[in-house]
């Protein structure tokens, strides 16, 4: 699990195959990009997003060909897996 701090850069379509996952891409300082996929199902999703937003994530990175990935931002409801969130305007998602 890490923290990501950037900026919401793409707010992409929700994924609705299987569990259901809100997508939005985020810049981080550095300039790297990587998907993050918050899932719905378990948690709130993150109201009023849009591109430019600051935000604060802890999650599990995934490295693929396009940049990565952040899951697991949300506590797990059986209780194996660290928990992780998302927060946007002082509010925690998880």
């Amino acid at each position: 699990m890490e923290l990501f701090n950037g900026n919401v850069v793409r707010i992409l379509s929700d994924d609705l195959e299987g569990d259901r996952h809100q997508r939005f891409i985020l810049e981080l300082p550095e300039g790297r990009t990587v998907l993050v996929v918050h899932n719905i199902d378990v948690a709130q999703r993150v109201p009023d997003l849009y591109e430019g937003a600051p935000i604060a994530i802890f999650g599990e990175y995934e490295w693929n060909e396009l940049g990565g990935l952040v899951h697991w931002t949300h506590k797990d409801p059986n209780n194996d897996h660290p928990s992780g969130w998302i927060e946007f305007k002082a509010e925690r998602y998880q």
